[in-house]
């Protein structure tokens, strides 16, 4: 891990302080940056965030790291995405009809009106992996983590969904696809485990 380098793409949407607590408290070394240029000297990329798709898309598309994060993951090395960055990974978010990356076929759609639930969904919850990864080497089965968000995302490809989670609907809550994954939780704010998925991903080396 030590001879690792990560990036972390700082592109104004959230805050990034839990991901930068949790690297560090495993010792990786990692920069967080909103310069494109950056990216070509990390090892791994971590593509964080919070909030508005089309905000999200907007700003990566003005600063030029839309294109630093595909060619990144086009590079071959590994990317992982957390939350709006599970999100806009994919082709289309309906959150205000916005384009994405594209990296992933398929669509982010809002939770369905229920009574039943709470939009947004929020609060720790139960993912099923099926040992599906190697993301999720060493974490047991349904183990729980946190989660904030009131899309989800439907890949176009069933092979690509590593995680699931019920809340009303049974919905892909990680994916996976080469040298890319991401998750709808925040590992960084899911305690010892969510820490093992992180640990887990800073050891890969595709």
């Amino acid at each position: 891990m030590v001879n690792h380098k990560v990036g972390i793409v700082d592109y104004k949407a959230g805050n990034l302080k839990s991901v930068e607590t949790a690297l560090r408290y495993l010792g990786a070394n990692f920069f967080i940056s909103d310069k494109p240029q950056d990216f070509s000297k990390a090892s791994h990329l971590v593509f964080p965030g919070v909030g508005d798709a089309r905000a999200a898309m907007s700003s990566l598309n003005e600063t030029g790291l839309a294109d630093a994060i595909k060619d990144f993951y086009y590079s071959g090395k590994p990317v992982l995405g957390i939350c709006l960055g599970c999100q806009i990974i994919f082709s289309h978010s309906t959150e205000r009809d916005t384009n994405c990356l594209n990296l992933i076929n398929g669509e982010v759609v809002k939770f369905p009106l229920n009574q039943k639930i709470k939009i947004p969904h929020m609060g720790w919850n139960q993912v099923i992996h099926k040992d599906r990864h190697i993301i999720f080497s060493g974490i047991p089965e349904k183990s729980w983590f946190y989660f904030v968000h009131s899309y989800y995302p439907k890949p176009e490809k069933s092979e690509v969904i590593i995680g699931e989670t019920e809340y009303n609907i049974t919905f892909a809550s990680a994916v996976s696809m080469e040298n890319l994954v991401a998750m709808q939780f925040h590992p960084e704010k899911s305690g010892k485990m969510g820490l093992k998925l992180l640990s887990n991903f800073l050891t890969r080396s595709i």
